[in-house]
């Protein structure tokens, strides 16, 4: 019995190298998550779609929820597709080509299909624009074969800019962005609604439900996800304050670090909180 667990063990830990090995052979780095928001997806890759095979993951989002690069590199317009709508291709700086497909074409909150292809419609930068990692780039939507469905961006990823490979072990590791990265040098800072898991010294921690955060006025709901804050300033909180309390907290400016942006441990300061 010791011997077949001991197999056993081997061989899933020679599965995980083996895995680990493909990941660093096929050139695609850690990822940000494309899309900021409430997000549901699948593995959808290579299911039937008519004649062809879906090549992409389809992650479902509010329309016109940011599309965010990520990675930094480089942003192509493809506005000439009747089947993609309005896309863009990411040039990543690793090598890696990203495609972001079905963006956004509608003026108004409903699918009226008037807007075109163009920066503030599909786009949220311009043709040829070098963006950050986090950056927003897009806008989710359902342009090209997508009319009429739920919104969403059909999201690809091809290393070294070859055939599409699955997203999703990709996807399932990517770090998830609070808040869009704000402009290079600029600072941002989120009002935080949730209950206290924790109050100890120097650092709160809050089971956040929802978020605003600003300049960009991005709104979030159904966080569902622990941040905890550093305390520079004890008077800034009340005591006997419990666990399971629901507060509402605000942050100091913050500089739009991959840390600070995804609600790393201890990357955002308390400000206030009520």
């Amino acid at each position: 019995m010791r011997r077949m667990s001991l197999l056993l063990a081997v061989a899933i830990g020679a599965c995980a190298c083996a895995a680990g090995v493909h990941a660093a052979r096929s050139g695609v780095p850690p990822l940000i998550f494309p899309v900021v928001g409430t997000v549901a997806y699948q593995d959808d890759f290579g299911d039937p779609r008519g004649a062809l095979r879906h090549e992409g993951n389809d992650l479902l989002a509010d329309k016109r929820a940011p599309a965010v690069a990520v990675e930094a590199g480089t942003v192509k317009y493809w506005t000439t597709s009747a089947s993609a709508g309005c896309m863009l291709y990411l040039y990543g700086a690793s090598g890696t080509m990203y495609e972001y497909i079905d963006l956004n074409n509608d003026l108004t909150a409903v699918n009226d299909n008037k807007g075109t292809c163009v920066k503030g419609t599909a786009y949220a930068v311009a043709d040829g624009a070098h963006v950050d990692a986090g950056q927003q780039i897009g806008y989710v939507g359902d342009s090209g074969d997508a009319n009429g469905i739920h919104p969403h961006l059909h999201f690809e990823v091809h290393p070294k800019g070859r055939a599409a490979t699955d997203p999703f072990p990709f996807l399932n590791k990517a770090a998830h962005l609070l808040v869009v990265a704000p402009p290079a040098g600029s600072t941002f800072t989120l009002k935080l609604t949730g209950t206290l898991v924790a109050l100890d010294t120097g650092e709160l921690t809050l089971n956040v439900q929802s978020l605003a955060a600003w300049p960009s006025h991005l709104k979030q709901v159904k966080v569902n996800r622990p941040i905890s804050l550093t305390v520079s300033d004890p008077t800034a909180v009340a005591t006997g304050l419990l666990p399971g309390t629901k507060i509402t907290v605000w942050t100091l400016p913050a500089p739009g670090t991959l840390d600070a942006i995804t609600g790393a441990p201890g990357a955002l300061t308390l400000d206030k909180f009520r």
